[in-house]
């Protein structure tokens, strides 16, 4: 009996770890995203609310977008609930239309009930064709208010770009 006890111990240890296990990736990008966060707080405080009361949110520390014409945006991000981090997601985007340039940029994307996080998880939220995403200025956030459950800002870390849209992207979610 004391053996069988042993034995279920390990393999319910092995089981915990193994279903909470991230990859050294993964682990760089909740790494990075702690950092976007500051960097989000520091650049708007009046994200903190955001923060502080949303569902969730899934925040994208580094999003490449690059275009002419024709252009894309890919990124990796972390996907929190109740302040702690659930899950993985991706976005990808393509489209044409007027843009030129690149940029990497920090994208979040607040959910203000837990119905509208639980669609992102199960694959059934996007954006509409024309969304844009509030880029950060200093106490712009202090305004900004939730539209069809969703709140997105974003905060361009380097380069030119004349397009702001976040709309006909795309998500993905791996859940730990």
């Amino acid at each position: 009996m004391k053996l069988f006890k042993s034995f279920a111990l390990v393999a319910l240890m092995l089981f915990a770890f193994t279903t909470t296990a991230q990859n050294k990736k993964d682990r760089k990008i909740i790494n990075d995203a702690k950092r976007a966060k500051k960097t989000l707080l520091k650049a708007d405080r009046g994200l903190q609310r955001f923060f502080d009361n949303s569902a969730g949110y899934v925040l994208f520390p580094n999003v490449g977008k690059g275009g002419f014409i024709i252009g894309g945006a890919s990124g990796n991000g972390a996907v929190y609930e109740n302040g702690e981090v659930v899950g993985m997601a991706n976005l990808k985007k393509l489209n044409v239309g007027f843009q030129a340039g690149g940029q990497a940029i920090i994208e979040v994307i607040f959910f203000e009930t837990a119905v509208d996080l639980e669609r992102f998880k199960e694959g059934k939220f996007q954006f509409a064709a024309e969304t844009s995403a509030v880029a950060l200025k200093s106490g712009i956030a202090f305004n900004a208010k939730y539209k069809d459950g969703v709140a997105v800002f974003a905060l361009p870390k380097a380069g030119l770009m004349a397009d702001a849209s976040v709309g006909g992207q795309k998500f993905g979610y791996k859940p730990f």
